[in-house]
């Protein structure tokens, strides 16, 4: 099973801490939102670190 993050838009604030703790994961688009890369495979600490990080609890985890 493959784990991804994911965020939930509606709940995100822009503060840009998954992006600080994990560039290469999570980007703030031209459009003003959050997007997860398309990985093969996600560093997890870095992810488990946004995901403690973000003041907007709207970072999980998923299986495929």
């Amino acid at each position: 099973m493959r784990r991804y993050p994911v965020v939930e838009l509606s709940d995100c604030t822009l503060c840009g801490i998954c992006e600080d703790v994990s560039p290469s994961v999570f980007h703030v688009s031209d459009l003003g939102y959050v997007q997860v890369s398309e990985l093969s495979e996600y560093p997890e600490a870095e992810v488990d670190d946004a995901i403690k990080h973000c003041p907007s609890d709207c970072i999980a985890w998923e299986e495929e």
